[in-house]
């Protein structure tokens, strides 16, 4: 992908942030900027954060899997992803996050080796060193899905971000992971999250 990429966009935010955003790859504006999630899925996914999380961007660090845009934007091949894979580990073991929220199907699949966010979103999946992975959708998939209806994604979406502002809150003041994710998964069932 190196070979027809403008710019790496390795990622960026808080180092320090208990919570990490990592998607699939950078997108055009993405790849024109070396910047991650600057583009419409971007702008949604900082929306989401702010209206939805009450999260500044800032505060957290946002990633892909891969590194370089893939050619045509498609998904990554598998031999592209492992290339990078390294650096991305590499980028956990410095951050040393709480948790990691997988944004969309590759880096869920990445992350948990679950094929299908309909079942696997709004749920903790352990990932090494007691580091928890949360699935939501990808805010490329929300622009094409408006409706807030119950039960809609963007529904889904919104139960989702609102636990992330809460387990962001509480792992900021130094909760326990183990008592985030039990406190958070009595709220996603009261609420019907999940």
């Amino acid at each position: 992908m190196h070979l027809t990429r403008n710019n790496v966009v390795p990622g960026e935010g808080n180092v320090d942030s208990p919570l990490v955003f990592i998607g699939e790859g950078p997108g055009a504006d993405e790849d024109s900027s070396g910047r991650p999630f600057v583009g419409r899925a971007g702008k949604l996914l900082d929306k989401m954060l702010k209206d939805w999380a009450g999260i500044n961007r800032n505060d957290i660090y946002i990633s892909n899997i891969v590194k370089c845009r893939p050619p045509k934007n498609r998904v990554p091949t598998d031999d592209e992803m492992k290339s990078c894979i390294q650096y991305l580990e590499s980028q956990m073991l410095v951050i040393k996050p709480k948790v990691i929220v997988t944004l969309g199907a590759t880096s869920m699949s990445y992350f948990t080796n679950k094929k299908k966010i309909s079942e696997s979103r709004g749920k903790f999946y352990d990932w090494y060193g007691n580091i928890k992975t949360f699935v939501t959708f990808h805010p490329s998939y929300l622009l094409r899905n408006h409706s807030m209806e119950k039960g809609s994604p963007r529904w889904y979406s919104y139960m989702d971000m609102r636990a992330i502002g809460v387990m962001f809150r509480a792992l900021q003041k130094g909760k326990n992971i183990n008592e985030v994710v039990s406190a958070i998964n009595s709220r996603m069932k009261e609420s019907g999250g999940i």
